[in-house]
């Protein structure tokens, strides 16, 4: 009875829901495919042959266990030298692939759209990418856990990847694994992000630092790093400061403005020192601010941005950029794009406060969605059986989480800040330099919001001096403009120059 008894506990812990739930866990690990192609793109009058890697690579934690396939594709000089600069580059979202800067600017190839207007659909073109940094530089363009090939394997979860400091460690990871796989860590280093990727670069410039990988520099495209500059916020007037001189610029291109200065840096310069001086004080005050003195800088509001003073009075001198979209056009039936505000398209319900839709993604859109399809399939030569995801966003269970190491007791997303990531990284290392791109016309990422958190980073003048601004006269994706593609190449090639 006792030997029955036994076999029968036995048989109940082997089935029992913990030892199933143990096993469960201990799905097999997906093995990593990597696909060779011989890619070349011809700069100045010289072909480059590149070798090619597009795939994953096994991710591994600091215990060595395996926690993602973290996709990637990668472009080396044929018979380069092991110490040719490698730049890791990746967009942002956060939950967006690499695509866009990919087929944008960075790749041996790029997408050829109707800027500003709308591209007609397929057949697309392709073109040999004269201005990419192929020619000075190899390039990994990276995809987040969630995004492209890449997904978490083994005991990980969404979960482990999906917030500022878990995307952070990650990316980090990931360098310091690539670096290690392709003989690449005598390389001087880049990082190259977009948008949020600015902001996850402010971090993983810190977090390798930290690791003993120094960055030789570090390039932000359309960049943020505190949210309180884009989120307007209840009774915070910092979003509403530094959205204004993009609000003029946008009036200034769409010729909203009687008599404007033709010099559109002379133009927004004033506009800075309108709203240092004026709008500022305007909005200090509050309810404190007289009828006159409200009437007066709202006169200066329509001056520069286009939009009638009883509006700006009637919004006591605030408006979102969302209200911006629709306001500026608003006579003309149209709507002003948020990536970029040259573009304009139809607003199908003008009577609304807030703009529905963004004629700058409507209109780009497809264009890279099914010409880097085509490229990464055909060129490329990845499985066709293998999905490539723009973006993480319908992934099950995806949800950001905004809390970050340095800004703990804060609140909320909207107080999350990683220049203080950028700032430490810069006092622990002073020869680390930092370029950052901005577009006039880019109303999703301000050029006078970083501007202004740049000016509250309290670094010493020689720091500070490692700090290169550039202005392009397009939006968020300005190398869809021609002349600012041109100019990116000169300002990047530039700065890896005086960087190694």
């Amino acid at each position: 009875m006792r030997r029955i008894s036994l076999i029968i506990f036995l048989m109940l812990l082997t089935f029992s829901p913990i030892w199933a739930q143990d096993k469960a866990q201990e799905k097999p690990i997906p093995e990593a495919e990597v696909f060779t192609s011989t890619q070349s793109v011809r700069i100045n009058g010289v072909t480059h042959n590149l070798k090619t890697r597009a795939g994953t690579m096994l991710l591994r934690d600091e215990n060595n266990e395996p926690i993602a396939l973290h996709g990637f594709t990668a472009y080396f000089k044929e018979d380069g030298p092991s110490k040719r600069p490698i730049i890791f580059s990746y967009n942002g979202g956060p939950g967006s692939s690499s695509y866009w800067l990919h087929m944008g600017v960075m790749g041996p190839k790029r997408i050829v759209i109707n800027d500003p207007g709308y591209t007609r659909a397929a057949p697309y073109e392709l073109v040999n990418n004269d201005y990419s940094i192929l020619d000075m530089a190899d390039v990994v363009m990276m995809d987040p856990i969630g995004t492209g090939l890449s997904m978490p394997v083994g005991k990980a979860d969404g979960k482990d990847f999906w917030g500022v400091d878990q995307d952070i460690r990650a990316i980090s990871l990931f360098i310091m694994q690539f670096l290690k796989e392709y003989d690449r860590l005598q390389s001087p280093k880049y990082l190259l992000g977009e948008s949020y990727g600015t902001m996850r670069n402010a971090g993983v410039m810190n977090y390798l630092l930290d690791k003993g990988y120094a960055l030789n520099g570090v390039v932000m495209v359309s960049s943020v790093f505190d949210i309180r500059s884009l989120a307007f916020p209840v009774q915070e007037s910092t979003s509403y400061l530094v959205h204004f001189p993009s609000y003029a610029a946008t009036a200034w291109y769409h010729d909203k403005l009687p008599n404007k200065n033709a010099n559109l840096e002379a133009f927004v310069d004033e506009v800075r020192k309108f709203t240092e001086e004026e709008y500022l004080p305007a909005l200090f005050k509050g309810g404190r601010l007289s009828d006159a003195e409200k009437n007066r800088v709202a006169e200066k509001m329509e001056k520069y941005a286009g939009i009638s003073k009883d509006i700006w009075k009637r919004n006591n001198l605030r408006m979102t950029a969302s209200e911006f979209f629709n306001e500026l056009l608003r006579e003309e039936g149209m709507t002003v794009g948020r990536l970029d505000s040259r573009f304009k398209g139809i607003n199908p319900l003008p009577q609304n406060q807030y703009a529905i839709t963004d004629p700058q993604s409507d209109a780009i859109s497809p264009a890279y969605t099914a010409g880097f399809l085509d490229y990464l399939h055909r060129d490329l030569g990845v499985s066709k059986k293998l999905t490539y995801k723009t973006s993480a966003y319908s992934a099950p269970g995806f949800k950001w989480d905004w809390s970050h190491r340095g800004n703990e007791g804060w609140g909320s997303m909207i107080s999350i800040n990683t220049a203080i990531d950028m700032a430490d990284a810069m006092n622990k290392d002073p020869n680390v330099k930092v370029l950052l791109m901005n577009g006039y016309y880019d109303l999703a990422t301000v050029f006078y919001g970083v501007e202004h958190t740049i000016d509250q980073m309290n670094l010493r003048p020689e720091i500070r001096d490692n700090i290169i601004m550039t202005y392009y006269e397009a939006g968020h994706m300005f190398y869809t403009h021609m002349p600012s593609l041109i100019k990116f190449k000169k300002d990047l090639a530039d700065f890896i120059k005086d960087t190694q």
